[in-house]
């Protein structure tokens, strides 16, 4: 056989032939470059696959410069050749037609053996076959040193180099090619030397070729490996063999001349001209304990009238196959014919053979043979199909075709006429005509415990009900764990539930306890995992990294490093790896993994995949302060310039911009779960930089449990890293919410303690809102010389940095200090400087908040109209940005007004107002002043029970207004 040498080999050693000349291609790391891209040919890999491969252990600063010097070389290397090596982004990609690389030839002779065979050529199958084994020239790139991230696609390279070696070996056996059939057989077994099925192969293929000494010499030597090295002996098949070899069993069929199989000619049916054809009754038993699904079944049984087809899918483990076959026991009376189940492979390949489901071809010759079809079948998909529904025209039938792959391997299987057919398949299949489609999910919590209680039984379940219900969650509801849950507890009658209870809770080995007998969940998912192409696989495994939340889809984005990567989550949302759960206010699709293949995903990632989690931290930080910059109040911002930024794409940009505090409503807990997620795998500055950023969203909304949440892991993060530029801002942080909540003492310590910091650090800016923070603390505590001192610091240094909003700030907090110290002429100057420069820097929030504290210096000028003006301009600006709790404040200022002028109904109206938002956000001491006022209120008007009831409640000693000194 003439052998074919493509200009690029890797099915061997790394081999490149350009005409007339030997191409130099450099040291190891060029040609790790280029065997990376040959191994991928045709497709991108990203910047950070390759620097993975080229610097496994460490990775240099200069990695992705080196990449493009090494890319560059090579591309000059190869000059004229028709391969083409290009930059994508951050990636490569060499693109070169199938035919100049051996790998591709090798996978593009095999597909077209597999359509020969499908067509009935079978000699034309077995050339292309034996041309493209003959492309292998030892192990795959077996002169460079390797790489984790080559072993998926060798692997199944590997995986397909054996199948079609088998298959060769198959063509040869029928075609009666016995010696070249035992020459394919040893070279398979010197890769595979316990493979019995192999063996046994070719025991049968010598004695068929006239050997019969060689072939019981091969029994002996298979024999003594298994007792010497496994302490096996022969199994069933291997001693089958032996013994047709001992009998002188001739072959099953004579062989043609040319290759060719003769068949025999047989009679119109196998049962005889006048005999009764067979019925086929194929559908597996129904489950006894199926429990639940009313309304899928309901739906799947009106669906299997006579003409109907429906498609079952959902993710795997989710009881599809039980389903279907709880439907069609259900109406199988109606289809008195018979009922066909076929078993596709599209997931779980058949006989435990690895790699493609099984062809419609196979599946055709196996429902003709049920059928009791005439032999010879007629050789092509085509003319089986047109047998197959001319058979079940006559005798309509119920077909079930389970785990399928898609809608081209059902497609030829579908009768027509009056059988009723149901698919199932983990794969969403939409593209078959008038199908009714049933997509299931997990089974909600009652029924999933019923299914549990079904398995164990009701009297060990109803003594530990709330155990039960923790068996279940941690199963996610997944029918298939809770039937491995269940029989594991059934088979341990010593076990309550609490001790599987606990051994679920940890979930680094739940899916290691999910497993009984033949029952696992784990190579249930796998079978889904092994079908994805690698970007589907390498985000499967990124997304169990990012926690419980549903996420946007741009963070499918992130994962790959690159933009528009809709069509992988695509791939997982078809593999019903991925779940849709809606749209978010801002428009964004949100998507989640199911909780168990969450867990599956996070236990297939490796430090490999550790980048994909940072970049998706550093999309949080970026969108954060992408919206915090769009919020009214930023004067307390903090940055860490260490933490990474990765720009979103530009219309989920816009949707943040356009809806800041839309956006960060629906974000925020999904946020907070990302700042723990980057402290517990170390990305210190991402961490405390992406809780910096969400201050002042906390602030607006007065979410201060997720600020301390936030904050303190961040802290502890930091702390464990030497991290001092993010201890300082999350002390900061901390001492802020410790503000809020009354603790003085606290929030005073770690403010002076964030100083500190700042000011080793060189970090002017810092230190001057740490220094604001203590001059709120000298506030609180009724201490106004210190509280003035702070400030004057801090206004020195917010001008020294030309920090106009700072400068601002300041100059408010100086005019209020003068307020409550009784000096109006200080306040009125003080104030009325900070009112000009907010106007002056278009920052109407800061004008909302000096003009609170101007309404106070009015009244206490007796100028009842002017500060009733101001603290009604104050409610305005506030109101139309959403700021519930400064508004809050000034509708506190506006009732206080109104009912100190006698209006005590509108005074009263608006003072009620403002305490139910103080409540609801939990502003303590903004509460506690408004009960004082609505007390006086009333007990001024009379009505002294109704003022005691709220002058009781009252705990802070705080004046009226003071409450907000630390806000904005």
């Amino acid at each position: 056989m003439t052998v074919d040498r493509p200009m690029f080999s890797v099915l061997g050693p790394l081999e490149v032939r350009l005409p007339g000349t030997a191409p130099r291609l450099g040291g190891p790391k060029p040609r790790m470059l280029l065997a990376t891209l040959l191994l991928h040919a045709n497709h991108t890999v990203g910047g950070d696959e390759l620097a993975e491969v080229l610097w496994p252990d460490h990775r240099p600063r200069s990695a992705a410069a080196n990449l493009r010097t090494y890319a560059s070389a090579l591309r000059a290397e190869l000059g004229p050749a028709p391969a083409r090596i290009r930059a994508i982004g951050s990636g490569c990609a060499i693109e070169l037609p199938p035919h100049e690389l051996d790998l591709l030839l090798f996978e593009e002779r095999v597909t077209a053996a597999r359509e020969r065979r499908a067509r009935g050529r079978p000699d034309e199958a077995a050339g292309l076959l034996a041309r493209a084994l003959a492309l292998w020239q030892g192990v795959p790139l077996s002169d460079l040193p390797g790489s984790p991230l080559w072993d998926r696609r060798l692997g199944r390279l590997a995986q397909a180099r054996l199948r079609a070696a088998e298959d060769l070996v198959e063509l040869l056996m029928a075609a009666g090619e016995y010696g070249e059939a035992a020459g394919e057989l040893r070279a398979l077994l010197a890769d595979h030397p316990f493979r019995e099925d192999l063996w046994g192969r070719l025991m049968l293929a010598l004695h068929w070729s006239g050997r019969q000494g060689e072939a019981l010499r091969a029994f002996g030597t298979i024999r003594e490996h298994l007792v010497s090295e496994l302490g096996v002996g022969p199994g069933p098949e291997l001693r089958r063999a032996h013994a047709a070899v001992l009998a002188g069993e001739p072959p099953p069929r004579p062989p043609a001349k040319h290759g060719l199989i003769v068949k025999p000619i047989k009679p119109a049916t196998r049962s005889g001209g006048g005999a009764h054809p067979v019925v086929p009754r194929q559908l597996p038993p129904d489950l006894v304990d199926f429990t639940g699904r009313a309304a899928e079944v309901a739906a799947l049984t009106r669906a299997l009238a006579p003409g109907g087809v429906a498609v079952v899918t959902g993710p795997p483990g989710v009881g599809k196959t039980a389903l279907a076959v709880r439907c069609a026991h259900a109406v199988r009376e109606a289809y008195p014919h018979g009922q066909l189940f076929l078993s596709l492979g599209g997931t779980d390949p058949r006989d435990g053979a690895a790699g493609s489901p099984a062809e419609p071809g196979e599946l055709l010759a196996e429902a003709l043979r049920a059928l009791d079809a005439a032999e010879p079948l007629p050789p092509t998909v085509h003319e089986r199909a047109a047998l197959y529904r001319t058979l079940l025209a006559v005798r309509p039938m119920l077909v079930v075709l389970d785990d399928a792959a898609g809608a081209a391997q059902v497609g030829p299987l579908l009768p027509g006429g009056g059988s009723a057919v149901v698919v199932t398949g983990r794969r969403r299949i939409t593209e078959l005509p008038g199908a009714a489609r049933i997509d299931l999910d997990v089974l909600p919590q009652a029924e999933a415990l019923e299914l549990l209680t079904a398995i164990v039984g009701a009297e060990r379940l109803e003594r530990e009900p709330e155990e039960a219900a923790a068996i279940v969650r941690a199963c996610g509801r997944l029918p298939l764990a809770i039937r491995v849950a269940g029989a594991r507890l059934a088979a341990r009658p010593g076990w309550s539930p609490a001790v599987l209870r606990r051994r679920l809770d940890d979930e680094t080995v739940r899916l290691a306890e999910l497993r009984a007998g033949d029952l696992v969940v784990r190579e249930s998912f796998d079978r889904s995992y092994r079908l994805l192409p690698d970007d589907a696989a390498r985000t499967f495994r990124a997304l169990g990294l990012l926690g419980t939340r549903p996420l946007p889809g741009w963070v499918v984005d992130a994962v790959l490093d690159r933009h528009r990567s809709d069509a992988v989550t695509d791939v997982l949302v078809d593999a019903n790896l991925l779940r849709p759960v809606g749209t978010d206010p801002l428009g964004q699709p949100r998507y989640r993994l199911p909780d168990l293949l969450r867990v599956d995903a996070r236990d297939k990632a490796s430090e490999l995949d550790m980048p994909a989690l940072a970049r998706v931290v550093a999309g949080w930080t970026a969108a954060a302060e992408h919206a915090t910059a769009r919020l009214p109040t930023t004067v307390f911002r903090l940055t860490s310039p260490a933490a990474r930024r990765w720009r979103l794409p530009d219309d989920a940009l816009r949707r943040v911009g356009a809806h800041p505090v839309s956006w960060f409503g629906a974000e925020h807990e999904t946020l907070v779960e990302a700042v723990r997620l980057a402290a517990e795998a170390g990305l210190t500055g991402a961490a405390w930089g992406l809780a910096a950023a969400l201050v002042p969203y906390f602030d607006l909304r007065c979410h201060l449990g997720a600020w301390e949440e936030t904050h303190r892991v961040a802290l502890e993060a930091a702390r464990a890293a030497g991290d001092r530029a993010g201890e300082a801002a999350m002390l900061r942080g901390l001492g802020q919410v410790a503000l809020y909540r009354d603790r003085y003492a606290q929030a005073a310590g770690m403010f002076r303690r964030s100083r500190l910091l700042f000011r080793m650090l060189g970090d002017v800016r810092g230190e001057a809102v740490s220094v604001c923070g203590l001059g709120a603390v000298g506030q609180f505590r009724g201490d106004h010389v210190a509280a003035a001192r702070h400030f004057r610091r801090a206004l020195a240094m917010f001008v020294s940095l030309d920090d106009r909003s700072g400068e601002a700030y300041a100059r408010q907090a100086l005019g209020r200090g003068c307020l409550s110290a009784g000096d109006l002429n200080g306040a009125a100057d003080w104030l009325g400087g900070a009112l000009r420069m907010a106007r002056e820097l278009g920052d109407a929030h800061r004008e909302g908040c000096v003009s609170l504290q101007i309404g106070r210096l009015h009244d206490l000028a007796g100028e009842t109209g002017r500060a009733m003006r101001a603290q009604g301009r104050a409610l305005t600006i506030f109101e139309g940005y959403g700021d519930r709790h400064c508004a809050a404040y000034a509708m506190q200022g506006l009732g206080g007004l109104q009912a100190a002028r006698g209006d005590w109904r509108n005074g009263s109206a608006r003072l009620e107002s403002s305490l139910a938002i103080f409540r609801q956000l939990g502003d303590r001491s903004g509460e506690a002043a408004t009960r004082r006022l609505l007390g006086e209120l009333h007990r001024s008007s009379g009505r002294r029970a109704l003022a005691r009831g709220y002058l009781h409640a009252v705990t802070s000693r705080r004046v009226v207004g003071d409450a907000a000194i630390s806000r904005d």
